[in-house]
């Protein structure tokens, strides 16, 4: 959608950077059907004063977003090379809240490698709390769902951690305790590659051997998963099924005594893509009072139905000499080595899907909370990872997601749902149920 007030900036990107972040990268349910598309008759100055006004009375958090280092490329990063959820935009985007990711990338399976996923992890663990200390006065990094609405009620922005990819555990389930008391309060067991804790949705492809590897390997979760679930709901953390195979999600649903979330996943009917989710999993997490965040990922929003989409993208991937097989449109970008091969494939490939959209990702969320409720509905960027759409590609830019909200016709009541209080619920639900499962109380969810 277009700009529609200064206070709700549009982002320009440089060109790697706008061809990388535009393409790539009480459990009870309200069933009320979600508003269609375009039904309001406001006029748009009625739209964005309405907008302009829960925008500024709600919390408004982001489910996940990453964590930049030195080392991250500037191809994640925001127009003008900097994160795109700093200080200065979530506040210029009066975004409250950031689950912020403490992620490790692919790698070999080895003590080895294993050691560097959790060296990786620290140090991003480490850089939060650098900015925390260096900035008391504008941030805090909050343990609870308590913590997230005295942030804001001090006019202080909140930063929580999530964590992503059980590699960093180090094959232990005791560093969950560990990562627990560093103050993660989300953890998520996949991302890309199966690992040994979960099958993930999106299998490891080894360049070197140019095979992906066999689509499941444990057929869900291993013991060591399994196990993983139960410390989790013990510790009172909130378990995200975010890119874990459709099998690894069903049984975390099932085992998880509390709801679960996906922290940046996507509706698969709306978008045929692995890592998006099911209708089997989406009933599931709203039967169980789970949350799903859409993410602004334009490849994870786009409709591909279309045969003749479909044939381009082949013949884009084909000509870079990628597999013709994927889990979404640029994957395997990496495995170009050549610069300017890479930025062009990125190019083309963008120009044969678009860049995203925020009404798509509206899109989302109005399938989601017409086939479950919305009070199992969110919001995660995925910024500084590839996330953002044309609208929304930077914190900044979030008052645009709200006027898309107020124009489909949602409540006051249901935009504070979806921007924060869905996932403010199922946090609060987790903290609160973590004693009781001490004491053995608990029996299902």
């Amino acid at each position: 959608m277009k700009n529609r007030t200064s206070n709700a900036r549009i982002s320009l990107s440089g060109l790697a950077a706008a061809i990388f972040s535009a393409g790539l990268v009480t459990a009870c349910a309200s069933l009320t059907a979600a508003p269609a598309a375009d039904v309001s008759p406001l006029s748009e100055s009625a739209i964005l004063a309405m907008a302009q006004e829960v925008h500024q009375n709600i919390i408004v958090l982001d489910g996940h977003a990453d964590i930049v280092l030195p080392s991250t490329s500037s191809l994640y990063l925001g127009a003008d090379g900097t994160s795109k959820v700093s200080l200065e935009k979530l506040k210029a985007g009066q975004v409250g809240v950031a689950v912020m990711s403490v992620a490790v990338a692919p790698g070999q399976r080895t003590p080895e490698g294993d050691a560097a996923a959790r060296a990786e992890a620290d140090q991003k663990i480490a850089a939060i709390n650098t900015l925390v200390s260096e900035n008391p006065d504008d941030v805090v990094l909050a343990l609870s769902a308590a913590d997230i609405r005295s942030a804001n009620s001090a006019g202080k922005t909140a930063l929580m951690l999530g964590f992503q990819n059980a590699r960093s555990l180090e094959r232990r389930i005791d560093a969950l305790d560990e990562f627990y008391a560093a103050g993660v309060r989300v953890f998520a067991l996949n991302h890309i590659g199966h690992n040994d804790f979960s099958d993930s949705s999106r299998p490891f492809y080894d360049g070197v051997k140019k095979v992906y590897e066999p689509a499941e390997e444990h057929g869900g979760l291993s013991a060591l998963g399994v196990a993983a679930v139960e410390r989790i709901n013990l510790l009172g953390g909130v378990i995200d099924v975010t890119q874990s195979s459709k099998a690894a999600t069903l049984q975390m649903i099932d085992l998880s005594k509390t709801p679960v979330i996906a922290s940046h996943s996507n509706a698969r009917p709306q978008s045929n893509v692995s890592r998006n989710l099911s209708e089997e999993e989406i009933d599931r997490i709203g039967e169980t009072g789970g949350v799903i965040h859409v993410v602004a990922f334009g490849p994870y929003l786009v409709d591909y139905s279309d045969p003749a989409l479909l044939a381009e993208i082949k013949q884009v991937r084909l000509e870079a000499d990628l597999p013709e097989a994927y889990s979404y449109p640029y994957e395997l970008y990496w495995e170009i080595a050549d610069p300017e091969k890479k930025l062009a494939f990125l190019g083309t490939m963008k120009a044969v899907i678009g860049p995203g959209s925020v009404a798509r990702m509206v899109d989302h969320i109005d399938y989601i909370a017409g086939r479950i409720g919305v009070d199992h509905v969110a919001i995660g960027t995925d910024f500084n990872h590839g996330g953002g759409v044309d609208g929304f590609n930077e914190a900044d830019d979030a008052l645009n997601v709200t006027i898309e909200l107020v124009r489909r016709g949602y409540s006051n009541s249901d935009i504070e749902k979806i921007w924060s209080g869905n996932f403010l619920r199922v946090l609060s639900i987790a903290e609160n149920s973590a004693a009781r499962l001490e004491e053995g109380t608990i029996n299902e969810n």
